[in-house]
Order: C-alpha cells, then sequence, then structure tokens
C-alpha cells in the first residue's frame, strides 16, 4: 500500500530517507514534458502550513516543465523557451501521493514553501432554462436551445438511464445519485 505522503529531509538518517527521495526524483522526473503549476507561498509565523492560502494569486505560474532532475539535494528544471536551467537546494520535499502535488521547501529560504503539480482540473458549467429535450437511439438524451445555439448530446447507459427515470418519478435531489 502507497503512503499518502513521501518525505525526504536533508541530512536525516531516518532508514526511509534515501528510498523517499528516489521515489520523489522519479516522480520529478516523470513531470518531464507536462503541464504543471508553480505555487510559492510564505509560511506563517503564526499557524504555519496550515494557514497557507492556496487560491491563485498574481504570480503563480503554469508552464510545461522541460528535463526535471534531482541530484543530490538541488531540482533542476528547465522553461521552454528559456535556455538557462533552473535549480533549487532544497532542505526537505514532501510528495503528496494521494494529490500529485511535489511541497518544495528551499535551504535558503526558510520562509518559504513552493507547491508543484499538475494543474487541477477546471470543469465547465453550462446552463440551459427549459431547454428543448428528446431521447434518441442508443440512450442518447439530447438537450438543446435555440436562443443560446446550443446543443449536447449525451449518451446514458442503461443503469443511467434507470437512475434518469427514478430521479424523475420522485422528483429526488440530483445530490442523492451523485456519488
Amino acid at each position: 500500500m502507497q503512503q499518502l505522503k513521501t518525505v525526504w529531509q536533508s541530512g536525516s538518517t531516518h532508514p526511509e530517507n534515501a528510498e523517499n527521495l528516489d521515489n520523489i526524483r522519479q516522480w520529478w522526473g516523470n513531470l518531464n514534458g507536462k503541464e504543471i503549476s508553480w505555487v510559492e507561498r510564505l509560511i506563517p509565523q503564526i499557524g504555519g502550513l496550515s494557514e497557507i492560502h492556496w487560491q491563485p494569486q498574481r504570480f503563480d505560474e503554469t508552464f510545461v516543465i522541460v528535463n526535471p532532475e534531482i541530484r543530490e539535494e538541488t531540482l533542476y528544471w528547465y522553461k521552454p523557451d528559456y535556455p538557462v536551467q533552473r535549480n533549487n537546494t532544497v532542505d526537505k520535499l514532501e510528495l503528496d501521493n494521494l494529490q500529485q502535488q511535489l511541497y518544495i521547501y528551499p535551504q535558503l529560504e526558510s520562509e518559504l514553501v513552493i507547491r508543484v503539480g499538475i494543474p487541477e482540473v477546471k470543469y465547465q458549467t453550462l446552463e440551459l432554462n427549459n431547454p428543448e429535450i428528446a431521447l434518441g437511439e442508443d440512450n442518447m438524451l439530447l438537450l438543446w436551445e435555440a436562443d443560446q445555439e446550443l446543443e449536447i448530446k449525451i449518451y446514458l447507459s442503461n443503469e443511467n438511464i434507470a437512475k434518469l427515470k427514478e430521479l424523475l418519478a420522485e422528483k429526488r435531489p440530483i445530490q442523492e445519485f451523485i456519488g
């Protein structure tokens, strides 16, 4: 079973420290060519990490990381169209295996934490007001609204058709079916 967090600490004699660094090194290397979010925050004097607000801020970055690697206690990477290799020597690395985010604690800036990860998926919400509706072949539910010039085709399994019928028959809130 994979642990929730993998932690590496500079100078630690913990028996799993070297193995944890190898796991983090592999994760960091696997980011090559992927779009990442790079978020830097000051660690509050009172409350520490739990008080950090991770909501998007002006200087947060999203970019495709190139050739990320870890050598010794230093993370290296390139930004696209920028020929100079970037680096950061760290005191501690903490990989959140569940959220797939790496928390970087730089050696020279002990009041700073950097969070690197794959940007969050942002869902687009479409709002239709009393659209036309039809059920077509292959359990296709068709919704359209002429005013917005919008048509949505939804292909449902037999199980989801049954859920929809139950929901409509009982007029139960949709939250009961989301799970």
